[in-house]
Formats: structure tokens, sequence, C-alpha cells
């Protein structure tokens, strides 16, 4: 059995500035660290941000020179696994003594292509493994590419057995189910989206999956963007995400937040018993599956 505190971030990143973002990164682990957080989660791509409202030069049929420019830096400001910034974050991570789980735009040393990446570190800062998110979401294939499935991972840790989607991936079953054949006590579920709707499926995943969900979203107003950004953004709303970070229980309760329209961390303890004690209804891969009726599998090796 296992009890311990998590700690989710919601926070806003410098945007397209992976340095600074990392720096910032690590006063707020230093901060969840003193409240005795023992897994701390970041927000989608929090290195170097979600570029939301940003059309990168595209239109069906045409790309501009302006937007091709505006992608090399971000690609530039992409990280590169394994890297000089994984060996920066698993030393946050080793100093915190926390597992440390983060949302990135990585990008592939050999092919050069962005991937949307949550990457895992244990609280002794080793580098545990990744993500990559299998179907970017409408204008988010012009910047990323499409993971093949593989990494589809629980990590059987000492704080219980952890893994997580990335998004709208959240919104496909066979991929929550990729996750919960593998005993997934502990979900991780990084964000972009804001909308009121991500806390019934926040909740629906907790009660479906009698696993805590810790959902993490960005906070970032119009005004933290580049000012070489700020007239394609003239439209935008001053509050470009609200966030909407929330930690759930194993039977669909919220036990901290949902934060909403401002910058700060969450904190929950997990334990096990509860996890235990909620399956005695509905396990999903258990007393209540029906492998007689369905058959479930998953292509590759996904651990």
């Amino acid at each position: 059995m296992f009890n311990y505190k998590v700690a989710v971030v919601q926070t806003a990143p410098i945007l397209f500035d992976k340095k600074k973002t990392i720096d910032k990164m690590g006063m707020l682990i230093k901060e969840a660290a003193s409240q005795k957080a023992e897994l701390i989660l970041f927000p989608e791509v929090i290195i170097p941000g979600y570029p939301r409202g940003l059309s990168f030069g595209t239109v069906v049929g045409s790309r501009s020179e302006e937007g091709r420019d505006l992608f090399l830096n971000y690609w530039e400001n992409a990280i590169e696994i394994p890297g000089a910034e994984i060996e920066l974050l698993g030393k946050m991570a080793k100093d915190a003594k926390a597992f440390l789980v983060i949302g990135v735009t990585e990008k592939d040393s050999v092919s050069d292509t962005l991937y949307c990446t949550l990457i895992y570190f244990s609280n002794k800062g080793e580098y545990l493994g990744k993500h990559r998110k299998i179907k970017p979401t409408a204008a988010e294939r012009i910047l990323w590419g499409e993971g093949d499935g593989k990494d589809l991972k629980v990590y059987d840790t000492t704080h219980g057995k952890m893994g997580g989607l990335i998004c709208w991936e959240n919104y496909m079953p066979l991929a929550r189910m990729a996750l919960y054949q593998q005993g997934l006590e502990i979900y991780l579920a990084p964000t972009a989206d804001c909308r009121q709707s991500w806390q019934a499926t926040m909740e629906h995943i907790a009660a479906e999956g009698r696993c805590y969900v810790l959902g993490c979203n960005q906070f970032v107003t119009r005004d933290q963007y580049p000012a070489e950004l700020q007239k394609e953004l003239e439209n935008q709303p001053s509050l470009m995400c609200s966030g909407g970070s929330v930690i759930i229980s194993p039977l669909g309760k919220v036990v901290a937040g949902p934060l909403f329209n401002e910058e700060g961390i969450l904190y929950a303890m997990i334990d096990h018993k509860e996890i235990i004690k909620s399956k005695m209804d509905f396990d999903v891969i258990g007393h209540y599956n029906r492998p007689d009726i369905f058959e479930f599998k998953v292509k590759g090796d996904n651990g």
C-alpha cells in the first residue's frame, strides 16, 4: 500500500524559450518539493509552450515564409531525447526526490520531426521513458507528427502504476484501455483544453478506470506571447487559456480544483486503499470485464 502527496502545476511557459521555461519550472519544482510532493505533473508541451492562436502561415494549399520561420523558432526550442535538457530535468527530479512528469515538444534527432511528448523521471532522477501523442488534433498536425503507439506504457513504480495520455487522446476509448489493461493506478492527463466538458472527461476516466486522475493545464494570457506575435493575435481573447487543472479520486470525485483563471499548484493525497475500495463494484479489467464477449489487443510492443 502507498500513500503520498502529488502536485499538479498550472503555469505558463516562457513561450518559445525553452531555457527560461525550464528555469521557471525549476522554481516551481522546488516549491512543490517544499510541500512534500512526491509526484509532480506539468501540462502538455509546457516546453516551449502550446502555440494557441497561431497559424504558422498556413491555409489549405499554401504556406508562408513567415510561418516557416516561426516553425523554425518553435523547432529550435524543442528538446531532444536524450539531451542536455533531459539531464537537467532529471537532476531537478532527483533534487526534489519526486517523480516528475512533463509535457514537451520533442525534436527527433534523426528525422527532425516534432512530437507532442510526455516524459517521465523517477524520484532518483532517472529518465524512465516517454509517450508520443498518437493523434495530434486538427491544426496541431502542422506541428507534430503521430506517435506509433509502441510507448502506450504504464510504469510500475514504488508510488503505484502510473501512465497517461495527452489532451484529446483521452477521448480515445481504446487508448485508455491500452493503459487500463496494464493495471494503471495513477492516470496523468496533461492537456491544453480548458473547456468545461474536459472536467466531465476527467471525472469519467477516474470512475471508469478506478484510478486517480491528475489533469494539468496551462494558464496563459495573450500578453505573455512574444511581441513580434502580438499582431497576429490581435483578434484573440486576452485570456488564451484559463486552466482547469484538477485531481479526481478513483470514484470520480474532485479532491482538488478545478483551478481556473490563475497560475497555481494543486495538491492532494494519493491513497492506495481508495483504489482498492473503488474496485469492489467495478473493475474495468477484472470482475467487470467480459473477455468471453470482447477481445482487445494493442498492435506492437507497448510493454
